[in-house]
């Protein structure tokens, strides 16, 4: 029988973490064990402990990546479901995505500024709200490095995936729409792929989120980035 080829190897391999990340998720239940969270830290752990250079491992992993594309648009499926809510919804959610996206762009960069932090690192924090893709994307048209912005784009989903919900609970605020709008728009895919594990309609608006915050992400970084806002 013929080996499967390395690619294949490391693109099983993250499946397999994700998998073992998620069934220990659900069984102790605890907000800080995300799937996602440990299943990074545990192949950073593997691929240290077999030094595998991570040019090798993307090989395999961009298999991984490329799904992204179509797990993105699956979370229109979701959308379309609670559109006529949406629709009712609209002002508030519009109101809710200015303020979102307005705070993700600044906080970061002026909080690094207040630090003594490099321009580099807060032109690569600014659009960090956004998908991952985008976000590159965004960081590499204002001077940042889209490297950096992927790492900011993927810590702030954890975060947003582990601290919403008991954040939301803290404050009394037990509406799925609420919870999934906030996942979407400060979270983007990750924090959306929470939204969706916990409730159809919270997915919907998570979904919603992360696309209108990637629009607006899009346009508005660029914009304070050229007015040297940042």
């Amino acid at each position: 029988m013929t080996a499967l080829p390395p690619v294949f190897g490391f693109a099983a391999l993250t499946v397999l973490a994700f998998e073992a990340a998620r069934h220990l998720a659900k069984r102790v239940g605890h907000p800080v064990l995300n799937p996602t969270l440990v299943s990074i830290l545990a192949l950073i752990g593997l691929l240290s402990l077999g030094r595998v250079p991570y040019a090798s491992y993307m090989q395999g992993g961009a298999v991984i990546a490329w799904l992204l594309g179509p797990a993105t648009v699956a979370l229109g499926i979701p959308l379309a479901r609670h559109a006529g809510a949406i629709r009712r919804d609209s002002l508030p959610i519009l109101l809710a995505l200015l303020a979102g996206a307005v705070t993700a762009a600044v906080a970061g960069p002026l909080v690094l500024a207040l630090c003594g932090g490099a321009s580099a690192l807060q032109l690569a924090m600014a659009p960090k709200a956004a998908t991952t893709p985008i976000a590159m994307a965004v960081a590499r048209e204002i001077g940042g490095a889209a490297s950096l912005a992927a790492v900011f784009a993927i810590a702030g989903g954890v975060v947003v995936a582990i601290a919403a919900r008991p954040l939301l609970g803290w404050l009394r605020i037990e509406d799925h729409r609420a919870f999934g709008l906030a996942a979407g728009v400060a979270g983007s895919g990750i924090g959306a792929a929470e939204a969706v594990a916990r409730d159809p309609q919270a997915g919907a608006y998570a979904a919603l989120g992360v696309g209108l915050t990637a629009i607006a992400t899009a346009l508005l970084v660029p914009m304070l980035a050229g007015l040297h806002l940042m």
